[in-house]
């Protein structure tokens, strides 16, 4: 076996539910846990585990909840291996990069938590001052395609690529008309499919240019170290590991575009041929999938039964 990265998802990964059976089977997970709802001053095992969906889906609660489980399941993962499972480099999909962050010494879980949910509140706050800002996921059309489009609708507004999820999936946004406007030129230009997705504002642009702005005041306050692995980020696709890099990127990462596929890319470039993404559902998993070679493995800690077999198949790789 080749080299092993830990990945985080990101918003759009949540469910009710998540993270219930890990907090019941594993006390590294239940701690991580009580620690969220302590140091946040909110209920986010109750989120997690009870929902409602309409309130998990909430910008201020996905975030915290979705880096709760993931955290959680990396615990979970540390503990049932007897920490024999450790990762060469580590990467997050958006706010997932803050539990690759953690998954690298970066900052400890109260820093980490304090850091996700002001970058929550900030970007929902965006959301609300802005102008109504809109996402779509477009399938099946290359980069170059949709860029004439976006340069196109620009005319009728903010419009620009959010995530470079797969070679055949690149998500858009910007303000609603212009994405509507490019979502029509996109289909015109022969893209298998155009989905509209359930957001409440235009992530990943220069919408979110005052929580970028604002959150680049707020990061001095957090206690930050040098990264004991590298960690992919999601701005530049490059390895970062000083405490003044991240630092710098956090705030651009808001409002900058999510170079995932490249990301993936370059660690299957230094040999990384197992991932293993830690939090809820397969999203990224299936990501993979569309980038990595058929021989590349991914593997799922979401429960204990996801978790159990990936310390198996990974017990057996290495015998």
């Amino acid at each position: 076996m080749g080299k092993i990265a830990f990945i985080f998802p990101g918003q759009g990964a949540q469910s009710t539910g998540m993270g219930l059976d890990l907090f019941e089977n594993f006390d590294s997970a239940k701690k991580v846990f009580n620690k969220a709802d302590e140091v946040l001053g909110k209920s986010v095992s109750k989120m997690c585990f009870e929902g409602p969906d309409e309130v998990l889906k909430q910008t201020v609660n996905t975030q915290s909840c979705l880096l709760s489980v993931s955290i959680a399941a990396l615990e979970a993962l540390k503990e049932a291996s007897n920490g024999n499972i450790q990762a060469d480099y580590a990467l997050g999909h958006s706010l997932g990069e803050y539990s690759a962050m953690y998954a690298a010494g970066v900052m400890d879980l109260d820093n980490i938590l304090l850091a996700i949910q002001k970058r929550a509140d900030l970007m929902q706050e965006a959301c609300e001052n802005s102008k109504p800002g809109a996402m779509s996921a477009i399938l099946g059309l290359g980069e170059d395609k949709i860029k004439e489009c976006l340069n196109k609708a620009a005319e009728h507004g903010l419009v620009s690529i959010a995530n470079y999820n797969e070679p055949n999936q690149i998500v858009i946004t910007g303000e609603a008309d212009a994405v509507n406007v490019a979502n029509d030129l996109i289909k015109e230009a022969g893209a298998k499919r155009v989905v509209p997705l359930a957001v409440s504002g235009g992530f990943h642009s220069k919408l979110m240019q005052s929580a970028s702005d604002k959150f680049k005041s707020f990061v001095p306050s957090l206690k930050m170290n040098d990264a004991k692995i590298p960690v992919v980020t999601n701005v530049d696709a490059e390895l970062t590991t000083s405490a003044d890099d991240f630092r710098a990127k956090m705030p651009e990462q808001i409002s900058s575009s999510v170079y995932w596929t490249q990301s993936i890319k370059k660690l299957l470039e230094l040999g990384v041929d197992t991932f293993i993404e830690l939090g809820n559902g397969k999203v990224l998993a299936g990501l993979n999938r569309k980038i990595c070679p058929a021989e590349v493995k991914t593997y799922n800690v979401y429960d204990k039964e996801s978790l159990m077999a990936t310390v198996e198949a990974l017990s057996t790789a290495n015998v």
